[in-house]
C-alpha cells in the first residue's frame, strides 16, 4: 500500500516508496547508530528589559463568527461515527465478521488478530493470535490479510497473509481457531504458499474465498517503483497477479490443488495458479455477495488509481498501462486490445492510493444498495459507484472526511465498517446536513475584514514559525483562531486544537525581485477543525487581485519570475485540492503543522512590539496551562542561523518538511522516522539500503554515512519528477535545504 501501506511515488505520504527509501532495519556505520538526538538551539534572547518587557499580546480578542461549515462540509450524504468508542487498535488493517457469531475480528499489521462483540458498548477485545515476534512489520509488510474458510463453523480454519524477512517473502498459511480455548493456535499452522519478494513494498495483502469456494490471493508487483523487472507482465511469476487455488486438495497432505478451470491450466507459458495478470498493488478486493463479481482497487504509480472488475484470464495492463493512461511499453509485445480497462480511474487531485471496498448489500441504507463503496488512503472522500454491468452510471461522494483508511470491513449482515489507520472503526450514519456550504469566495468567509490590506477578523492571531516549510520560495503569512473559552493543549513538542479552530495561510510572490510593486497574490488556504475532523480549502486569487475563489480540484499555472540579476525563469505553481491538503496535514502529525513549541519559540513583531511568541500566547491564557518561561523549551533554528549547528538545522529541516509522513504509523509506506527527537539509530535510514529504488546510485543507502552522493534521501530532494521528495505541490528545488542536508550527511 502506498501510504502506511500502499504504493510508490505518491507522496510524502505515500508517494513514498518512491519515498525516501524504506524497508530494512536500521544499522549503524561508524558512530552513526549511537548519536543522541540533536540538542535544540536555545531560543532567541527576549527583548531588553527582562520581566518588565512589554508583551506582544495583552488580551485575547473574541473570535469572530465565520461563514464556514463547522459541522462538516455539507457535501456528504453520510457522516462517520465511532462504531466502538471504547476500543482502539494498533496498526489496524482489516476487519470482518466472524461467521456464525455476533463478533468481529480486527487484523493488526504488527502481527495480532483480535476479536470482540459487535456492540457499540463493548469495552475490550480478546487477542486471538500474536505472531508479532516473527512477522516482518512496517512499511507495507506485516500481517496483511485474513480469510475464513467457507466451512469455518465446522473446521475452524482461518487463512492469513504475512511477511517474513531473510529472505523477504510473503507467506499464505492456515491455522486453526480452537473454539474451547478461543485462540488461534500457531502450532496448527500449515504453510500453503510462499512467494519470494524482491522488495518490501507492493505485497498486496488481501485474500478471500470466492463463491466457488476457492481462495483468491492478490499479489503486488514485487515493489520498488515502476515495476523495474516488469514482473506484472511476466507470466512465469506470481507477482503482479490475482491467484486462485483450491485449499481443500484431494490429498489432504498437499497444501492445495490448482482448480481445473483456472484460465491458464493448459498454457505452458503461464503459471497455472494465475487467475488474472497485470496488477500493480491489489491491496483490497472483494466479491459482491449477490452477483459474485470480483471488485478490486489497484493502487497506481504517479498518475491514476483504478477500480477493476476481475475476470478469469484478463490482463489489466500494468506496467504498460496505469489506469487508462500509458506508462511503459518498452518491453510490451501485446496490442492495446489485449488489456482490460478499469471500470473507473481517478487522478491525484482526488487521492493517492485507492482502498477497494464492497458492493453494499446491507439493509440499513436503501440508497446505497448495489453500489460499490470505495475510498482512498489519503482520506478526503468515500465514493458510491453505480454500475449497470457495462458502464458507470454514477460515482457520488457520500462522505467527506480527514480520516486515513486502510480497509473496509463487511459484517455478516452485509453492513460495512471503515477501518481507520489510527485504530478506530467507523460506521456510516445518514448526515443531518449540518454546516451549510463552503463559501465560494474568500470575501464571503469573514476571515478578513479588509481584503485589500488582508486585515484579519477579530481573534485571528498572526504568527511565524522559526523555520518555514518549503513552498517553492514564495512568501507566506499565517493566522490562527481558537474559539472563545477554549484552549490549546500544550506539550513541549506538539499542540492539540479544539473543534472550531481555524488556521489561515496566505501565499504571494514578487514577480520581479527588483520591483516591490510586482507582488502577486496566489492563494489563501483555510484549515478548519469541524465536527467531522479537519478540512482544508484553497482559495485562488483572481487576476485583478480583488478576491479569491474556492477551488474544486488541483490547479496549476506558470509564473514568469524576474530574478535580482535580471534573468527570467518560468516556474510551475500548483494550487492544492482539498485532498492534497491532507497529504501533509496528517493525523499522526496532529493535522496542524507549524503551530508547535519548537517552531513558535522565536520572536515576532506584534505591530511594533517584538516578543517571543510562546511568551505572548501564554500571557493571554491561550494554552491549557501556564507554560512558564520560553527559555526552558527547544527551538528549531532557521537555515541561515549561523549560531546553530549543521546537525540541528538539518534535523529540524527533515522534521518540518518530511516527518509528517515519515514517522511511526503515518501515511508513507516506509518505516522511516524523520522526527528531530528521534535518535539516528532509530531513524531506519542511516546506512539502510533503500527498498524503493536506488535512483541509479551505486551502493546506495537512504543516508550513506559521510557520503551524500550515495544517499537517496539527498538525491530525491533534487528531483522534479516522480522521484521528488517532498512530492506534492512543489516544482522548485530548495537549494538551501539541499545544501544543509548534504553537508550534514557528509559530516556523519
Amino acid at each position: 500500500m502506498r501510504a502506511s501501506f500502499i504504493s510508490t511515488s505518491v507522496f510524502c505520504l505515500v508517494f513514498a516508496l518512491s519515498g525516501c527509501g524504506g524497508g530494512g532495519s536500521s544499522g549503524g556505520s561508524g558512530n552513526a547508530g549511537s548519536n543522541p538526538p540533536p540538542v535544540p538551539a536555545p531560543p532567541p534572547s527576549p527583548p531588553p528589559g527582562g520581566g518588565a518587557d512589554p508583551f506582544g499580546l495583552n488580551a485575547r480578542p473574541s473570535l469572530a463568527s465565520f461563514t464556514l461549515p463547522t459541522q462538516g462540509s455539507g457535501a456528504a450524504s453520510f457522516d462517520l461515527v465511532n462504531a466502538f468508542p471504547n476500543l482502539r487498535f494498533d496498526t489496524a488493517l482489516y476487519a470482518a465478521g466472524v461467521p456464525g457469531e455476533n463478533r468481529l475480528v480486527v487484523v493488526e499489521q504488527n502481527g495480532r488478530i483480535l476479536a470482540f462483540e459487535d456492540s457499540p458498548t463493548v469495552t475490550s477485545a480478546r487477542t486471538l493470535l500474536d505472531i508479532s515476534g516473527r512477522v516482518l512489520s512496517g512499511g507495507e509488510s506485516g500481517l496483511l490479510g485474513l480469510a475464513f474458510d467457507p466451512d469455518f463453523q465446522q473446521n475452524r480454519y482461518v487463512y492469513m497473509h504475512y511477511s517474513l524477512d531473510a529472505p523477504l517473502r510473503s507467506v499464505i498459511a492456515r491455522m486453526t481457531w480452537n473454539e474451547s480455548a478461543d485462540l488461534i493456535q500457531p502450532a496448527s499452522e500449515k504453510t500453503i504458499l510462499v512467494i519470494d519478494q524482491p522488495f518490501t513494498n507492493h505485497n498486496g495483502g488481501m485474500l478471500t474465498f470466492g463463491p466457488d469456494g476457492h481462495l483468491y490471493i492478490g499479489m503486488g508487483d514485487g515493489g520498488s517503483g515502476g515495476d523495474p523487472n516488469n514482473l506484472a507482465q511476466n507470466t512465469t511469476t506470481l507477482l503482479g497477479k490475482m491467484l486462485r487455488i483450491d485449499v481443500h486438495p484431494l490429498n489432504p497432505n498437499d497444501p492445495y490443488d490448482v482448480p481445473a478451470d483456472n484460465p491458464f491450466v493448459n498454457d505452458s507459458a503461464v503459471d497455472s495458479r494465475i487467475y488474472a495478470i497485470g496488477l500493480r498493488n491489489p491491496f483490497r478486493f472483494s466479491f459482491d455477495r449477490q452477483t459474485g463479481d470480483l471488485w478490486l482497487g489497484d493502487v497506481g504509480q504517479t498518475q491514476r488509481e483504478e477500480i477493476n472488475i476481475i475476470e478469469a484470464g484478463n490482463n489489466y495492463g500494468w506496467r504498460v498501462r496505469e489506469g487508462n493512461l500509458p506508462f511503459d511499453d518498452s518491453q510490451n509485445t501485446l496490442p492495446l486490445s489485449a488489456f482490460t480497462s478499469p471500470v473507473i480511474d481517478y487522478g491525484r487531485s482526488e487521492g493517492i492510493a485507492v482502498i477497494g471496498g464492497y458492493v453494499y448489500r446491507g439493509s440499513q441504507f436503501g440508497a446505497l444498495f448495489g453500489r460499490y463503496l470505495y475510498t482512498d488512503f489519503l482520506g478526503g472522500s468515500i465514493w458510491a459507484l453505480a454500475w449497470d454491468g457495462s458502464q458507470v452510471v454514477s460515482n457520488d461522494v457520500i462522505v467527506s472526511t480527514t480520516q486515513n483508511f486502510t480497509s473496509f470491513g463487511e459484517k455478516n449482515n452485509g453492513e460495512l465498517l471503515l477501518v481507520g489507520q489510527g485504530g478506530t472503526l467507523f460506521d456510516l450514519q445518514p448526515s443531518g446536513g449540518g454546516g451549510g456550504q463552503i463559501p465560494t469566495l474568500l470575501s464571503q468567509t469573514g476571515i478578513f475584514t479588509d481584503l485589500v490590506n488582508l486585515t484579519p477578523a477579530s481573534g485571528l492571531i498572526e504568527y511565524e514559525p522559526s523555520q518555514p516549510f518549503w513552498s517553492d520560495g514564495v512568501d507566506k503569512r499565517r493566522w490562527v483562531g481558537v474559539p472563545d473559552n477554549e484552549q490549546v493543549d500544550f506539550t513541549a513538542l506538539d499542540w492539540s486544537f479544539p473543534e472550531g479552530t481555524v488556521t489561515v495561510k496566505h501565499f504571494e510572490v514578487d514577480l520581479n525581485a527588483n520591483d516591490a510593486s510586482s507582488t502577486r497574490r496566489l492563494e489563501t488556504r483555510v484549515f478548519l477543525h469541524t465536527s467531522q475532523g479537519w478540512q482544508g480549502f484553497t482559495y485562488r486569487w483572481n487576476q485583478a487581485q480583488t478576491d479569491a475563489t474556492l477551488l474544486a480540484s488541483r490547479e496549476t499555472e506558470t509564473l514568469n519570475i524576474t530574478r535580482a540579476n535580471g534573468s527570467v525563469v518560468s516556474q510551475t505553481y500548483e494550487y492544492p485540492s482539498r485532498v492534497d491538503c491532507l497529504g501533509c496535514h496528517t493525523e499522526q502529525a496532529g493535522f496542524v503543522l507549524g503551530l508547535e513549541t519548537r517552531q513558535l519559540n522565536t520572536n515576532f513583531d506584534y505591530a511594533g512590539v517584538i516578543d517571543n511568541q510562546l511568551r505572548s500566547l501564554n500571557n493571554i491564557s491561550w494554552f491549557d496551562r501556564d507554560i512558564g518561561t520560553a527559555d526552558q523549551y527547544g527551538q528549531f533554528p532557521a537555515l541561515d542561523d549561523v549560531a546553530a549547528s549543521t546537525e540541528d538545522k538539518a534535523r529540524a529541516y527533515l522534521d518540518i518538511n518530511c516527518s509528517q509522513c515519515h514517522r511511526p504509523n503515518s501515511t508513507a509506506p516506509t518505516n522511516l522516522d524523520l522526527r528531530a527527537e528521534t535518535a539516528l539509530a532509530s531513524m531506519n535510514a542511516v546506512d539502510v539500503m533503500p527498498q524503493a529504488g536506488t535512483l541509479g546510485l551505486q551502493d546506495a543507502r537512504i543516508i550513506a554515512v559521510g557520503d551524500k552522493s550515495r544517499s537517496v534521501l539527498w538525491l530525491r530532494m533534487q528531483q522534479l519528477d516522480g522521484n521528488r521528495m517532498p512530492p506534492l505541490s512543489t516544482h522548485v528545488v530548495d537549494e538551501a535545504g539541499v545544501e544543509i542536508i548534504g553537508t550534514w550527511i557528509d559530516g556523519l
